[in-house]
């Protein structure tokens, strides 16, 4: 386990008791002293939780990400969360409904769990997709239909997800399995 510095604790903090004030929105002493408590408990039950490895690399402490793109990817994925969700809209909406159920399998290359992480929380993030499982490099996803799952299976997504992690090009989905409903 990594030892704790002052500057990393003072910084969680301060982070997280700006957080509590902009939520609360009340700048009494019985609110900031709530937030105090509530702060030091959460950095407590954080510290322990540190304790625990659940991916063999998942202390990587996200060395790896290249913070000045993740602007331009949060950008990139509120984009596609408003296309995605009119797409299910008109799904829904028509009169027809040309839902087709399908759950996709598929292993990535990535560099970090916490890539995987952000691979997992995006594709969950964007309506008619829903990560169902990760298990090591395998993904398994439930989506809509087809044009749901094409961004994943294309690349277009984890290239966006290892961009923030490696300045490379290279494929990262392998492996497609796609299983459609028989409903």
């Amino acid at each position: 386990m990594h030892k704790l510095s002052t500057y990393n604790l003072t910084l969680s903090f301060i982070s997280l008791m700006a957080f509590w004030l902009a939520m609360s929105g009340i700048l009494d002493f019985v609110h900031i002293l709530f937030g105090v408590i509530t702060v030091a408990g959460v950095m407590a039950l954080n510290y322990r939780l540190k304790m625990f490895h659940f991916f063999k690399d998942d202390m990587d402490d996200l060395r790896e990400l290249r913070f000045w793109k993740a602007p331009i990817y949060a950008i990139w994925m509120f984009g596609q969360i408003i296309l995605a969700g009119l797409h299910v809209l008109r799904v829904i909406g028509s009169p027809r409904m040309h839902i087709e159920t399908t759950m996709v399998t598929f292993k990535v290359n990535l560099p970090s769990a916490h890539a995987k992480m952000i691979l997992g929380n995006s594709i969950t993030l964007t309506p008619g997709t829903l990560t169902i499982d990760i298990v090591g490099d395998t993904f398994t996803v439930h989506a809509l239909d087809k044009a749901s799952y094409e961004g994943i299976i294309d690349d277009t997504m984890p290239k966006k997800v290892l961009q923030l992690f490696e300045n490379t090009d290279r494929p990262v989905v392998s492996d497609v399995n796609i299983q459609i409903s028989d409903s």
